[in-house]
C-alpha cells in the first residue's frame, strides 16, 4: 500500500525462508512444548507471517519448522524484554521474549501480507507475563483489531487471542491501549492467511475465537504442521462420554473438507453412552448483544454393520435447528456451520447433538470451534489520508507516537492533527510546527484533500514553495512562518490570499518573495511584505510606524527625555531600523500599541523591534510606561531594552530577541506539540519568580507588573525565561506603600479578586497572578477552561482533584506521567498558597522563590535534571537593590 509499509516488510521480504505473518490467540497452558509436527509441511509457511516479539533474533521453531522474526524495524517504540526462566522454561519459544510499552496510550503493528485487500486471515496475539518487571503484578489492557476494540488482556498465564478478519485494505494493525492498569505487552504476533471461502463471515464484522476443541484427544495439542492454517486444536474428554478413535485413513482431501481439519483432528471423538442421550456442550455468553458461530466437525471413525449409517440432528439451546438431519459417511469429513444465529440474550448457550429419531447409534462429535461475532463499528480513516501521513512520517522521520489509525478512535487520534465527523473520518487539519522537519515540502500534503489548516512553521524547510497546495479547495490557513524556502510565492496562492479564501503567512523565509519573478541580484535585496491576515492592514503598518514614549521636558510634560534613556540605550535612526527589520519585513508579534518586527544588527544579533501605532491611544500610555521602565530596570529575567529611535511620529523601542516564542504558546498543545518537561517547566517557574522578586524586592520603590500571565513571560534559546509587557506597570509613591489605588488592569482569569472588592493593586496582586501560571505549568490547561455550557475558571477545576489527592489527573497528561510526584505536591502547595481568597494569607516572592528553588532541587538526581536545575537556580543575577531614580515627570505613570 504505502512506502512506509512496504520498507517495515522489505526486511522479511528479503529472506524466502522467513514467512510473512500476522494476528493473534493462543493457547495457555504447558502442552505447547508437545505441540505435534508428524505431517509434513507442504505448505511451506507460506503467507505466514510470526513475530516474536523482543527477540534478538530470527530462528525457526523446532517443534512446527515455522520461521520467526524479530519486531526489530516493525516498530519504533516499545522495550524488548524477557520472562522470568523460572516461569518461561517450559513454554515455547516464541513466549520466552516480550515487548513492553511503558511510554505512550497506543502503540501498534502494522502487519502487511503478500495479498492483503479482500483476503481473509487468522490474527493471533500471544502474551505470556512472566514477571518480567520483577512486579508479580500482571497488566490488564486493550487489545484493538485496527480502530475496533478486540479484547480485554488479563491473564497471568500464556494466553492466546485469536480472531479471523477479512482485511479491506493491505494491511491490518494491531494495537495495544494503556488503559491505567499496568503497562501493555506482547510475546508474539502471528497471521495465517485463510481461504475466503471458510468461515463466512457478514460485512463490517469479525470472527473472534471463544473456544476450540478437538473431542476424545488425550493430547497433544495439534496445529502447524497438521493443521495447514496453524489453528490451535485443544484436547478435550469427558467422564459422561466414550472417546473413539481410528487409525484408517481419513479422505481429508474430499471436497466435504473445505475446512481443511487436520486428520489427527479427525481420527478422534466422543460419543455418548447410548442413542437415547444427546451430546451437550455450554458455554456462557458474554453480554446480552452477542451471536455466536458454532462450527462442527464430524467425520465417522467407527466401522458399522452393513447397512447402518449414523443420523444426526443438531439444535441451538434447543430451538433453531443447525441441520434438518446429518449423513455420516466412513472416514470422510463433514463441517456443519450455524447460519445467522439469534443474540444470546446473555445467558448460558449450548448446542445439542441428537440421533436421529428412529436410529440407534448413539451421537458423536470429532471437533468444534465456537467464535463470537465482532462488530467492527468504528470505520477507519480514509485510505488516502492515512497513506499521506504515512509518506509524512517517513519522509520527515517525524518523532511522535504517530502508530495505528491517524484519526480513530478519537481518543487516540496522532498528535498534531484534527479530523472530522465524516464516514470514513477525514483529516482537517495538521500542526507539525516546531517539529525539526527538513527538506523540501512533501507533496503528500496535497493527498490531504479536506485540509483546512496547515501549520509547517518554525522549521528547517527548504526549497520552492510547491504548486501542490492550489489543490487543496478548503485550505483556509496556511502557515509557512520561519522556514528557508526559496523564490517566489505561487501566483494561485497569491490569488486566493488577495480574495480573502487563504491566510497565508510566510514571514522569516527571508529568500521568499512575493513576486513572479523575483526581481533583484542579490539574495539580500529581496523585499518580501509580511503576509498577514489582512495585506491591506499590513501596508498601512509599514509607512505607519509607531513611536517611542520618550518626549522632551517642556511646559509641565509628563514624559521622560531622550537624555535620561542615552545614558543606558543607543539610539538608532529611522533609516536604521528599516535595515535592522529588513524594510518591517517579518512580523512577530502584534498588540494594542502596534507590531513587533525580527530584526537584526550589524553583529548579526537578532532583535525584536516594537513599533508604536498612532492610532491606539491605550496603547501609546502602555508603551510610554514600558518605555519608562526599562531604560531603568535591569535583570537577568526581564526582557533587555537594546535601544530606541525617536524620530517625529516615529518612535520604537528595541530589545532582545526571545527565540522560543512565549510561555502560552509551549503550554498549548494547539501551538505547540513539542511538550516541555517537568523539569523544563520548574525552571521556567523559577527564572519568572526571579524576575517578579525583582521587581517586587530589589526596586525601590517597589514595582508591580498588573499583567502577568503566560503570554508576557518570554523564552529565549535556552528556554531561559524573561518577564516582558510591562505596559500597565506601577512603581509605588514611596518604598513604604503597600498598594497603588489605579483603574482596573490585567486579563481576566488572572487579577486579584479583591481588586474587585478594594479597587488596590498590591505586591500581593501579582502573587496571586503567579500562583495562576504556576497551575497552568501544572496542568498544561489555561486560566479560563471553555466549555460547551460554560466556562470554568482552573482553581474550580483543580481544588476538587487537590481534595481527593489525584496527583496524576492533576498533572499535564501529556507529560505522560514523567513527573516527580513529590516536587509536583510541593509546587500545587506553592501555587495553592499564592491563589489564596485574601491577600495578606499570599507569601512574598521571596518566599516563593525559595520554596521553588527546593522543588527544583527534588529533580536534580534524576540524569540530565541536576545541571539544567543548577543552571536554573543560578541563571538569575544576585539580588541587589535598585532605586528608581525617576524624574518628576513620570510620577502619575509610574504610580
Amino acid at each position: 500500500m504505502s512506502s512506509y509499509l512496504d520498507a517495515i516488510y522489505a526486511r522479511v521480504d528479503a529472506n524466502p525462508d522467513l514467512p510473512p505473518s500476522t494476528t493473534f490467540h493462543s493457547p495457555t497452558q504447558e502442552d505447547l512444548v508437545t505441540c505435534s509436527s508428524s505431517r509434513f509441511d507442504t505448505h511451506g509457511n507460506k503467507g505466514f507471517i510470526s513475530i516474536d516479539c523482543g527477540s534478538n533474533e530470527d530462528y525457526i521453531e523446532e517443534a512446527t519448522g515455522i520461521s520467526y522474526v524479530t519486531d526489530k524495524g516493525l516498530i519504533d517504540t516499545g522495550v524488548a524484554e524477557t520472562a522470568s526462566p523460572n516461569l518461561s522454561a517450559h513454554y515455547v519459544q516464541p513466549l520466552k521474549n516480550l515487548r513492553s510499552f511503558p511510554q505512550g496510550k497506543r502503540n501498534c503493528y502494522s502487519l502487511k501480507p503478500d495479498q492483503g485487500k479482500n483476503n481473509k486471515f487468522l490474527i493471533r496475539a500471544r502474551f505470556l507475563y512472566g514477571n518480567y518487571d520483577g512486579k508479580n503484578q500482571h497488566p490488564e489492557f486493550d487489545l484493538y483489531l485496527g480502530v475496533n476494540k478486540w479484547s480485554t488482556v488479563n491473564s497471568t498465564v500464556a494466553t492466546n487471542y485469536e480472531i479471523i478478519h477479512l482485511l479491506s485494505t493491505d494491511y491490518i494493525d494491531v494495537c495495544l491501549v494503556n488503559t491505567g492498569q499496568g503497562v501493555p505487552f506482547i510475546s508474539a504476533l502471528e497471521l495465517r492467511p485463510l481461504d475466503n471461502s471458510i468461515y463466512p463471515i457478514t460485512a463490517g464484522g469479525a470472527l473472534v475465537l471463544h473456544d476450540r476443541r478437538d473431542f476424545g484427544s488425550t493430547g497433544p495439542v495439534i496445529r502447524y504442521r497438521d493443521d495447514v492454517y496453524d489453528r490451535f486444536w485443544w484436547p478435550e474428554q469427558s467422564e459422561s462420554l466414550i472417546p473413539v478413535s481410528s487409525v484408517s485413513t481419513i479422505y481429508t482431501n474430499s471436497t466435504d473438507n473445505a475446512y481443511e481439519l487436520p486428520a489427527q483432528v479427525l481420527k478422534t471423538a466422543s460419543k455418548t453412552q447410548n442413542a437415547s442421550i444427546a451430546l451437550k456442550v455450554s458455554w456462557t455468553a458474554l453480554d446480552t448483544l452477542s451471536k455466536y458461530y458454532v462450527y462442527l466437525h464430524f467425520a465417522e471413525i467407527e466401522k458399522l454393520e452393513p447397512g447402518q449409517q449414523r443420523e444426526l440432528t443438531i439444535d441451538l439451546n434447543g430451538e433453531s435447528n443447525l441441520s434438518e438431519s446429518v449423513k455420516l459417511d466412513y472416514l470422510n469429513p463433514l463441517t456443519i456451520v450455524q447460519d445467522d444465529p439469534p443474540n444470546s440474550g446473555g445467558r448460558r448457550l449450548h448446542f445439542s447433538i441428537k440421533a436421529a429419531q428412529g436410529t440407534t447409534i448413539p451421537p458423536i462429535l470429532n471437533a468444534y470451534e465456537i467464535y463470537r461475532l465482532l462488530e467492527l463499528t468504528n470505520k477507519p480513516t480514509a485510505p488516502d489520508d492515512i497513506t499521506a501521513m504515512l509518506e509524512i512520517k517517513i519522509q520527515y522521520s517525524v518523532i511522535r507516537n504517530w502508530q495505528g489509525d491517524p484519526c480513530v478512535p478519537s481518543n487516540y487520534s496522532w498528535e498534531g492533527l484534527n479530523c472530522n465527523n465524516d464516514n470514513p473520518p477525514r483529516i482537517i487539519s495538521l500542526n507539525l510546527s516546531s517539529s525539526n522537519l527538513t527538506g523540501k515540502i512533501a507533496t503528500s500534503f496535497s493527498k490531504l484533500e479536506l485540509i483546512q489548516s496547515l501549520d509547517l512553521s518554525f522549521n528547517d524547510l527548504t526549497g520552492l514553495l510547491p504548486e501542490v497546495f492550489e489543490q487543496l479547495p478548503n485550505l483556509k490557513t496556511l502557515d509557512l512562518r520561519g522556514n528557508k524556502l526559496t523564490g517566489p510565492v505561487p501566483e494561485a496562492l497569491l490569488e486566493q490570499f488577495r480574495n480573502g479564501k487563504l491566510d497565508l503567512r510566510v514571514d522569516a523565509n527571508l529568500d521568499l518573495c512575493l513576486y513572479t519573478p523575483c526581481k533583484g541580484k542579490k539574495k539580500k535585496e529581496f523585499f518580501i511584505p509580511v503576509l498577514t491576515a489582512s495585506i491591506t492592514a499590513v501596508l498601512i503598518l509599514l509607512f505607519i510606524v509607531s513611536a517611542l514614549a520618550i518626549y522632551r521636558r517642556k511646559r509641565g510634560s509628563d514624559m521622560v527625555t531622550k537624555s535620561s534613556i542615552k545614558s543606558k540605550n543607543r539610539q538608532y535612526s529611522y533609516s536604521e531600523v528599516v535595515k535592522i527589520t529588513n524594510n518591517f519585513r517579518t512580523i512577530i508579534g502584534k498588540g494594542g500599541f502596534g507590531n513587533v518586527y525580527l530584526g537584526k544588527l550589524k553583529d548579526e544579533i537578532q532583535v525584536a523591534v516594537k513599533l508604536l501605532s498612532p492610532s491606539s491611544n491605550q496603547g501609546y500610555k502602555e508603551f510610554r510606561a514600558e518605555a519608562q521602565l526599562l531604560t531603568v530596570l535591569h535583570h537577568r529575567n526581564l526582557v533587555t531594552l537594546v535601544g530606541y529611535y525617536d524620530e517625529g511620529k516615529k518612535k520604537a523601542l528595541i530589545y532582545e530577541y526571545m527565540a522560543n516564542g512565549n510561555l502560552q504558546q509551549h503550554l498549548s498543545a494547539v501551538t505547540n506539540p513539542n511538550v516541555i518537561t517537568w523539569k523544563e517547566r520548574l525552571c521556567i517557574a523559577v527564572d519568572a519568580a526571579h524576575g517578579l522578586e525583582y521587581l517586587h524586592n530589589g526596586c525601590k520603590p517597589p514595582i508591580i507588573h498588573r499583567d502577568l500571565k503566560p503570554s508576557n513571560i518570554l523564552l529565549n534559546e535556552q528556554m531561559q525565561a524573561k518577564i516582558a509587557d510591562f505596559g500597565l506597570s506601577r512603581a509605588f509613591a514611596t518604598e513604604n506603600d503597600t498598594h497603588v489605588s489605579t483603574c482596573p488592569a490585567g486579563t481576566f482569569g488572572y487579577v486579584d479578586p479583591e481588586f474587585a472588592t478594594f479597587g488596590n493593586f498590591s505586591k500581593k496582586s501579582d502573587v496571586y497572578s503567579f500562583g495562576i501560571i504556576l497551575f497552568e505549568l501544572i496542568t498544561g490547561r489555561p486560566a479560563i477552561i471553555r466549555g460547551p455550557m460554560r466556562n470554568n475558571h482552573i482553581l474550580d477545576w483543580v481544588y476538587p482533584l487537590i481534595e481527593r489527592a489525584d496527583i496524576q489527573n492533576i498533572v499535564d497528561p501529556r507529560l505522560e506521567g514523567e513527573f516527580n510526584t513529590t516536587s509536583a505536591w510541593k509546587v500545587v502547595d506553592i501555587a495553592m498558597s499564592c491563589a489564596l481568597p485574601v491577600t495578606i494569607q499570599r507569601p512574598d516572592m521571596s518566599q516563593v522563590l525559595v520554596e521553588l528553588k527546593e522543588c527544583l532541587a527534588l529533580v536534580m538526581t534524576h540524569g540530565r535534571s541536576q545541571s539544567m536545575a543548577t543552571e536554573c537556580i543560578t541563571s538569575s543575577m544576585p539580588h541587589n537593590t535598585f532605586h528608581l531614580e525617576l524624574e518628576s515627570e513620570f510620577a502619575p505613570v509610574a504610580r
